[in-house]
């Protein structure tokens, strides 16, 4: 199996996370991360998984990076010297979202003794 997937999910990963944290303005006290990057073996499209916290704005940040896509598109061109490169979807990441569930539940059930 060939490694270049898992070695461009990496890269854009990071490339992604740096460019984000630096030159998107996201509203105050906002965590955004990026858990994971999953691309199609034929490099047609990558998702972008992302993690929001408070998670009540998660919404809003997933708008305000597809309304930058196009800027972000543009950067990661400029950073990498790949073709072909992914197109960007950027993707609520629901499994930590369902892991903090667990956790609160587990908490509850917890205190409950």
């Amino acid at each position: 199996m060939s490694k270049r997937i898992p070695r461009v999910n990496q890269l854009l990963k990071k490339e992604l996370g740096q460019i984000i944290l630096k030159e998107i303005d996201f509203p105050k006290d906002v965590l955004v991360t990026i858990t994971r990057v999953e691309t199609l073996p034929n490099l047609s499209e990558s998702r972008v998984f992302i993690s929001v916290f408070p998670e009540k704005i998660s919404r809003e940040i997933l708008e305000i990076l597809r309304r930058e896509i196009y800027f972000l598109q543009q950067k990661i061109n400029k950073r990498l010297k790949m073709r072909p490169l992914p197109r960007l979807l950027f993707v609520l990441e629901k499994m930590t979202v369902e892991a903090g569930r667990i956790e609160e539940i587990l908490e509850k059930l917890k205190s409950k003794r």
